[in-house]
């Protein structure tokens, strides 16, 4: 078996309306951790979630995300960034070297409210849990103007997601005329 060498900006691409995936190392390759580069763009929060099997890493490339990875006192069910947990730990900042290790079972979210796109490297174990997500996500983006939600919630539970709060996408360009919207997904 061999490894992989990628150039920068090399790897198989899956672009959504809400968020560029650029596959680094997967289950095809003999990797047993899937690893992805991501582009965050500005308005999309992807949801407290948690996995029951799987363990994640997130590392800030470029630009700024609002990150989470802690039980909170109280789980509410529209907005994770107020969360705190009993400890006193809330909603950082982070910025460019900034990352977050999720272990299995621990509610976590991410959401880029800055005006730029951010850009992360992406680790879950095992492999391909999140490869097939991605590429399922991919096709109900694809899928027409809406996302039918029923759909995303059969797609993530069969990929270890119990979402928490909702997954938002609301570009910036948006955000002034008209409410902020949940696609459910």
């Amino acid at each position: 078996m061999s490894g992989v060498v990628l150039p920068p900006g090399q790897g198989r691409r899956l672009i959504t309306k809400a968020q560029e995936v650029t596959f680094k190392a997967t289950k095809a390759q003999g990797s047993a951790v899937s690893i992805f580069e991501v582009v965050v763009p500005p308005g999309f929060d992807v949801g407290a979630h948690v996995h029951r099997d799987s363990q994640e890493f997130f590392y800030v490339l470029q630009g700024e995300l609002q990150l989470m990875a802690f039980e909170p006192q109280e789980r509410t069910g529209q907005s994770w960034q107020d969360w705190r947990s009993p400890q006193g730990d809330r909603v950082i900042r982070a910025t460019e070297g900034a990352c977050m290790f999720v272990p299995p079972g621990t509610p976590h979210a991410f959401k880029n409210a800055s005006d730029a796109p951010a850009r992360m490297l992406f680790q879950c174990f095992p492999s391909p849990y999140h490869e097939l997500y991605f590429e399922e996500i991919a096709e109900i983006w694809a899928s027409g103007e809406t996302v039918d939600p029923r759909a995303v919630e059969r797609m993530r539970r069969r990929y270890d997601v119990d979402q928490l709060t909702p997954l938002r996408y609301d570009p910036p360009a948006l955000l002034p005329t008209r409410p902020a919207t949940e696609h459910g997904v």
